[in-house]
């Protein structure tokens, strides 16, 4: 198999209008699968050990999880899940890397604690963290007894970025063959692009994954657009939980969520 964006780049150079073998590149591209990278002078094929690495989006992995399996706190494992996944796959763990905004604590004391006391847990077993406080946007709203109420709205910035140029990185670098992207955030889709790139320049294999929670309930069925889509099941997904309650004492025993 030949992939489809090796071939439209042969058949580029060629006369499709008029040759029988352009016609024919362009048939094979339009149903060749990623992963295989071809250019003019040789086949780039799949290496013997594929080295992937992943790539968590929190936030995003934990709604959809949400949606799809009622899950009320970000309880899953990420070493856990991803050796799953490469177990399933037959890839090489060659780490895990986990990306998250962290409330503030004046905003959002339980919470802030928690992820506090999480991540210092993930940096112990060896997981790569980055995490950014989370942005607050106020809203005021005004009562029908004249009274103005201020409420702040949390928003994460910077972390798909961060996450998207540490994936370009690695695989600038070479230390890897298979990203994978626990995210459905499509702004990460130009991130996929930019692999392509290095692939074709440097004539390697290097393959994007987009692994995400599906099922009846979920809220969106698709993963990140031009990655290979690894679509992750409830019975998966409950097999790699993380049971530890990381919530500051105080606050321990009650049902909390993330809103």
């Amino acid at each position: 198999p030949i992939s489809r964006v090796a071939l439209y780049g042969i058949c580029a150079h060629a006369p499709l209008g008029t040759c029988r073998l352009g016609a024919l590149l362009r048939a094979r591209a339009e149903s060749a699968p990623e992963g295989l990278f071809l250019s003019v002078n040789m086949m780039i094929r799949e290496p013997a050990v594929r080295r992937a690495v992943a790539f968590f989006d929190g936030q995003n992995l934990y709604r959809h999880a949400k949606d799809a399996f009622g899950h009320h706190h970000p309880n899953y494992h990420p070493v856990k899940l991803f050796d799953a996944t490469c177990a399933d796959k037959g890839w090489e763990n060659r780490g895990v890397r986990f990306y998250t905004g962290v409330p503030a604590a004046r905003h959002d004391e339980m919470w802030h604690g928690y992820w506090t006391n999480r991540l210092l847990a993930m940096r112990r077993e060896g997981i790569a963290v980055e995490s950014r406080p989370l942005r607050y946007r106020a809203h005021t709203a005004e009562h029908t007894d004249g009274s103005v109420e201020a409420t702040y709205v949390p928003q994460e910035k910077g972390i798909d970025l961060r996450l998207g140029l540490d994936v370009v990185r690695l695989a600038r670098v070479n230390q890897l063959d298979v990203a994978v992207i626990f995210s459905q955030d499509q702004d990460l889709a130009e991130v996929v692009r930019d692999v392509r790139e290095i692939a074709r320049d440097g004539r390697r294999w290097i393959k994007v994954v987009s692994a995400y929670p599906a099922g009846s309930r979920a809220t969106a069925g698709r993963g990140i657009d031009g990655t290979d889509w690894y679509p992750i099941d409830e019975d998966s997904y409950n097999a790699c939980l993380d049971m530890r309650d990381y919530r500051p004492k105080k606050f321990r025993g009650r049902r909390t969520e993330i809103s």
